[in-house]
Formats: structure tokens, C-alpha cells, sequence
């Protein structure tokens, strides 16, 4: 199974030259996968004060990055995941829309597990799990913090899916602690890629770690820096 990932950091304040950069960058990514895998809140940035500030932002599944993502996924028939603030009427989600290889949304994850920096303006998730099939192999979806839910890792380790498309905003650890060791050990004892894709830099006070991944089984099939954007593509087994 041919997996991608696009590593991205959105201009604060600019959604539409945002949404045409990583459309770009997924465009040139995207030929001859069969999963690709964008950031968390790909186009809008992460960091928000406010629930009012976000509906500035937030789109409904069916708006322009939707719509954009969608013509990719059927331009280079990929399963596409990308992140985006979801605006569900009375309430909002940090969601991930998924995308078929016809281009039509064969689902809208939302993030259950919420970081400090959601709770200001997210609602905990609702949509359950799911798996999908691509044909070649079979993929999860989590966003971030969902892979510090023990609920979430134990769905993985029933459902076996082949990939973890796994759009995040990961935050560098003050600590010191190196992300990929980190999330190897929570995917420990699983067959499952992960397939992390993050976004790089400051906004605001916080530090975004860069360093997209595609890991299995303790080995890195492929990698980004910790700064700059940019993809990486990667063959995964299915054992």
C-alpha cells in the first residue's frame, strides 16, 4: 500500500493563499497513492482564543477546502484525509474530512480526545471510528491527541487496519522527548502505520514539531524535517 504526507504550516490569517498552497503541495504529492494524509486544520492554523474566532474560520464539509481537496483525491484516484474546523451549525468540531478516489466524502472524523488548545472552542467528537478499503489496503483515522486515548488505541488494535491516517498538530515536548519514539510506543504491539502528518514552526506561543512521519513497526519508511513544507511518499506492508 503506497502511502503519502504532506507536512504544512498554514498562513495565519490567509485562509484562501493557505488552501491554494496546500492544494499545490498535495497535488504534487498525490500521483500514484493510494492514501495521502494532510495536517490537522490544514488550512486555517491551529492556535485560536476563542470559539468566535473560529467561526471566522470553520467550514462545513461541503465548503471551498472541500471542495478543492476533493477534485485532488479524483484528479489522482487517492483516498485523501485532510484536517479542517468543521462548523456544524451550534456547534464545532476539529475535524478530518475523508475523501474517496471518486472524490466524494465518504466520512467527516471528529476529534474525541481534545488538547488544551481545542477545549476554548471544540466539542469532543462523536463520529466513532471507522476503517475504510482502498483496494490495496485498509486505513484508520485519528487526529493528535486521539492517539493519547487508550479507547482509540485499543479500536486500532481490534479493527487491524493497515494505516493510521493520522492528521496532527503536534506540539513540541519541553521535556525533551523525541516525537517519534513517543508515538512508536503508543502504536507498540500493532502491525499499523502510522501515517502522522504535521504541521512545523510558531503561532502564537506555541511550537509545532514538524518531523512528518511514516512509521511502522519501529522502522521509518519515510520522513519530513522539523521545519518546511513539503511530502513524502512511502510502500507499507500489509501483512
Amino acid at each position: 500500500m503506497k502511502v503519502g504526507v504532506v507536512q504544512f504550516k498554514a498562513t495565519k490569517g490567509a485562509i484562501d493563499a493557505s488552501r491554494e498552497a496546500l492544494v499545490s503541495l498535495a497535488d504534487r504529492a498525490a500521483p500514484g497513492t493510494d492514501l495521502l494524509v494532510l495536517p490537522e486544520m490544514a488550512v486555517s492554523g491551529y492556535v485560536f482564543p476563542d470559539a468566535a474566532a473560529v467561526r471566522a474560520i470553520a467550514e462545513r464539509p461541503a465548503g471551498p477546502t472541500a471542495r478543492r481537496l476533493s477534485e485532488v483525491a479524483r484528479r489522482h484516484r487517492t483516498w485523501l484525509v485532510a484536517g479542517f474546523a468543521e462548523d456544524a451549525g451550534d456547534r464545532l468540531y476539529n475535524s478530518a474530512m475523508v475523501f474517496d478516489r471518486d472524490g466524494a466524502l465518504a466520512f467527516v472524523y471528529r476529534k474525541t480526545l481534545l488538547y488544551e488548545a481545542d477545549v476554548p472552542w471544540a466539542t469532543p467528537g462523536d463520529s466513532g471510528y471507522l476503517s475504510f478499503d482502498t483496494g490495496q489496503g485498509r486505513f484508520g483515522v485519528g487526529i493528535c491527541m486521539d492517539l493519547n486515548d487508550d479507547r482509540f488505541v485499543r479500536w486500532v488494535r481490534d479493527d487491524r487496519p493497515h494505516a493510521l491516517a493520522f492528521p496532527t498538530n503536534w506540539v513540541r515536548d519541553e521535556a525533551g522527548t523525541d516525537t517519534w519514539n513517543y508515538w512508536a510506543w503508543r502504536m507498540r504491539d500493532l502491525d499499523t502505520a502510522l501515517v502522522a502528518a504535521n504541521t512545523w514552526g510558531p503561532e502564537a506561543s506555541t511550537w509545532f514539531t514538524g518531523r512528518s512521519v511514516v512509521l511502522q513497526r519501529l522502522v521509518v519508511y519515510a520522513h519530513l524535517p522539523p521545519e518546511g513544507n513539503g511530502f513524502a511518499r512511502a510502500d507499507i506492508r500489509t501483512w
